[in-house]
């Protein structure tokens, strides 16, 4: 049931994204636009709700719940930046709005866009940890509650690989690149 609730989640997330940027678009009615969108975080909210009904009515929790969790971490995290370029991408092409910027492919321009990536995945992180904890308390039985709790640890290995793949790499070119994105001389 959690599964298809995340699919349904992530579906209306697409939908409404889709029905937002059209009516704002396409309907050139900017406030009909707005109000579409709002309704993907009218999702997360009932697939949390739903998730903490299922576990409170006495569910065993699963991998499921933790998915649910992380669904839900990550799209508060990463849901607005994916809008707005997702909007500005239709602007551009449907009402000849600004060419959007491409991602920076080195130097500190690109460190920084790596770094507030991570920033989301840390703030995706964090709520994905609360909503655990938080999920985690509604189980009576601790052994039940580690389930839970116990994908914390995969989520940091995870964040780390993140920082690994991501800023570090980015910082380590940076230093060796200029501001224009160079190759600084020895």
């Amino acid at each position: 049931m959690i599964y298809s609730a995340i699919l349904v989640c992530e579906i209306a997330f697409w939908a409404f994204l889709l029905a937002g940027l059209g009516a704002r678009y396409l309907l050139a009615s900017p406030r009909l636009g707005a109000l579409l969108l709002l309704g993907s975080p009218v999702a997360d909210v009932a697939l949390l709700a739903l998730t903490a009904k299922h576990l409170q009515a006495g569910a065993a929790p699963t991998q499921a719940h933790a998915l649910a969790a992380a669904y839900l971490g990550v799209t508060v995290a990463f849901g607005p930046s994916l809008v707005r370029w997702a909007d500005r991408r239709v602007a551009f092409r449907l009402v000849s709005g600004p060419r959007p910027v491409a991602t920076p492919r080195t130097g500190h321009d690109r460190l920084r866009h790596e770094w507030r990536e991570f920033g989301k995945a840390v703030t995706a992180w964090l709520i994905t940890c609360l909503i655990l904890l938080g999920l985690a308390e509604l189980v009576a039985d601790r052994h039940e509650a580690q389930v839970l709790l116990g994908n914390i640890g995969m989520l940091s290995l995870v964040l780390l690989i993140w920082f690994a793949t991501g800023p570090l790499p980015a910082a380590v070119r940076a230093r060796t690149t200029g501001r224009d994105g160079s190759v600084d001389e020895a």
